[in-house]
């Protein structure tokens, strides 16, 4: 594999500027810059980091196909390669399943979580925050599969790493509102109501608590804000879209 030749630090850089103002039309047209560059130069490097960026996008953007090839892209590339048990690949196999989760094949999801579970967990510390996305990602799925005493188990190794991180209370309250709808999914909205209740509670507590208003956490609130309106929560909901509006437009 090429050591690449392209500074992918700047490149990230200047996605985080993008997508920090919630500019995702400049994101993907420099991301599709810096994949033909990496394509014309052979930087096999920079073009798998640009798929599982751009796969990423067009996840959050609701874009299928265009989600769905780049993982399919990028999975391709690390066959191809022969590297399929590095921790850079165990990423892309993550990021991947998190695609097929997203447009309902929580089935074809498992098998790359498996595989980015097996090479994290044998490679990297048990408190690193890949770890807690990973697991919180794959207990998505397992809602999805009913499989909820599973789903439930990760969900809380999830919130075990990143209670220990500096920046861990947005993705912990994005959990919570996970297991919000995973209790809804198990047993009902009327029988899961006060354990719906204490998770709004808790994410919120967290939300209120965070100190750092920039572009993640105002991502944060985009992704939490439809949740909580979901639950009836009006006034909270548009709380949380009037102050990332706010935040995107000061940056």
């Amino acid at each position: 594999m090429a050591n690449g030749c392209i500074s992918t630090d700047r490149i990230l850089e200047k996605l985080d500027e993008y997508l920090n103002k919630n500019d995702y039309a400049s994101a993907e047209r420099h991301l599709l810059y810096w994949l033909s560059e990496a394509e014309t130069n052979s930087d096999n490097r920079t073009l798998l980091l640009m798929s599982n960026e751009l796969m990423g996008l067009y996840r959050k953007l609701g874009r299928r196909d265009d989600a769905i090839g780049f993982a399919e892209k990028a999975l391709k590339k690390i066959e191809e390669l022969d590297i399929g048990e590095q921790v850079g690949s165990a990423t892309t196999y993550l990021n991947s399943a998190t695609v097929y989760k997203a447009f309902g094949m929580a089935d074809r999801s498992m098998p790359l979580f498996e595989k980015a579970k097996q090479i994290y967990e044998s490679s990297l510390k048990e408190d690193d925050d890949r770890l807690a996305g990973l697991y919180n990602n794959m207990a998505l799925s397992l809602v999805d599969l009913r499989r909820f005493d599973e789903a439930g188990s990760y969900y809380k190794k999830a919130i075990s790493i990143m209670e220990k991180a500096e920046d861990g209370a947005p993705n912990i309250a994005i959990t919570y509102l996970n297991m919000a709808s995973a209790a809804e999914a198990e047993v009902g909205l009327c029988d899961g109501a006060e354990l719906i209740g204490e998770y709004l509670e808790k994410a919120k507590g967290l939300l209120e608590g965070y100190g750092k208003r920039e572009g993640y956490y105002a991502f944060v609130c985009e992704k939490c804000a439809s949740v909580f309106g979901y639950y009836g929560h009006f006034f909270y909901e548009n709380e949380l879209k009037e102050r990332a509006k706010a935040i995107y437009e000061r940056n």
